[in-house]
């Protein structure tokens, strides 16, 4: 076995630069935790920077070829080699309630899904690093103001204090995309607890950009009452609004708003 073929409904592109293999896994800065997660390490180009670091590599893969083909060539890998899906497995098997990080060259079918799978393992996960098509790393970076800001970007930036490392050409990878694709950076907030309704909080970013083009009032209007539906804050628009101040609108939906909905 020589070669991994890269199967598209896995949404696999195997990259061949090791240059950009090393910079991703240099990304991780290793503190605060001793463990971390490949996700979709395929033949293991990334994977074998992770292996000469000072922290125990685990790798997750859901292509049983790619599997074989890590458990032939990295011997590191004995016993930490995943085979399932990860949006899917339930990690607290191997990691229990400890800490690890996560990293990876994503599949960009389910990138997004990886990250809100992290955001609701935000508990165990101090650092998240890795490339993403370009635009959905752009996205997840971007400030309030932007056509592209968006729930993701909210939801990020409202745990994690995020950073756009570097873009990756798409001529790098077997097969190429069709796309650049774009390297990123989330470091968990040392207070990334909210001072709100975390439920509630997710409930009104995501309720607020699903009507994106109409003002609070209106979009967020099963969840507000005549009591603060006044307040000029409710005449912005989703993406003229910060974390912070969902997070003053999650308080007063708290104090005055329609509960239960």
């Amino acid at each position: 076995m020589e070669k991994v073929r890269a199967k598209k409904h896995l949404g696999q592109h195997f990259l061949n630069d090791e240059s950009v293999a090393k910079n991703i896994a240099d990304a991780l800065t290793l503190q605060g935790y001793t463990k971390v997660l490949e996700i979709g390490p395929g033949m293991g180009v990334l994977t074998k920077y992770l292996l000469d670091k000072p922290i125990e590599t685990f790798v997750v893969e859901i292509d049983t070829e790619s599997v074989a083909y890590l458990e032939k060539h990295y011997e590191k890998l004995h016993n930490h080699i995943i085979g399932e899906d990860f949006l899917k497995y339930n990690l607290k098997k191997v990691f229990n309630e400890e800490p690890f990080a996560i990293i990876g060259n994503f599949p960009y079918n389910i990138s997004t899904q990886i990250v809100f799978r992290t955001l609701e393992m935000r508990d165990q996960i101090p650092e998240f690093s890795g490339m993403f098509q370009k635009e959905v790393a752009e996205r997840i970076c971007e400030k309030k103001g932007s056509k592209t800001y968006g729930i993701l970007s909210v939801l990020c930036q409202a745990f994690y204090d995020v950073e756009y490392l570097f873009t990756v050409s798409e001529h790098v990878f077997t097969p190429p995309p069709k796309v650049k694709s774009g390297v990123m950076r989330m470091i968990r907030k040392e207070n990334y607890h909210l001072p709100c309704n975390e439920k509630l909080f997710f409930t009104v970013v995501k309720t607020a950009f699903n009507q994106r083009r109409k003002t609070l009032r209106n979009s967020i209007k099963s969840l507000i009452n005549d009591e603060i539906k006044d307040e000029e804050i409710f005449n912005l628009r989703p993406e003229q609004l910060g974390f912070e101040e969902f997070i003053t609108i999650t308080q007063k939906i708290e104090a005055h708003g329609i509960q239960n909905q």
